[in-house]
């Protein structure tokens, strides 16, 4: 089922900033982005939060402030795997994203707003 617009404005938000947004594109291709990992694969577990540290330049607490906002707004899932916790883009939730605007393009009428 799709979401109405209103329901998505939280990932919205969290893509807003320019951080957050640079982030998510890298967690879309993984592999493309980060080198291999000794503990979590990639693409199945997601990207340790201390290979997205080490991109970013950032510090770990403020990639942490980061990843849970995308978290929260459903864009990332994580799990924990030993010591470190991995993030994996929500690709169901992406989509849903991008099934909002298509809905909203289709009913879209320009002679309506003049």
């Amino acid at each position: 089922m799709n979401k109405p617009l209103p329901e998505i404005v939280p990932a919205l938000r969290a893509l807003a900033n320019p951080q957050r947004a640079r982030i998510m594109d890298w967690l879309l291709d993984p592999t493309d982005h980060f080198p291999p990992q000794r503990d979590g694969d990639l693409v199945r577990d997601g990207v340790c939060v201390g290979a997205i540290t080490d991109k970013t330049k950032l510090t770990q607490p403020t990639v942490t402030s980061h990843m849970k906002t995308l978290e929260s707004a459903g864009l990332v899932t994580s799990q924990k795997i030993k010591n470190w916790v991995f993030y994996k883009a929500d690709r169901t939730a992406l989509d849903q994203i991008a099934q909002v605007f298509g809905q909203a393009a289709g009913s879209y009428s320009p002679t309506a707003y003049k």
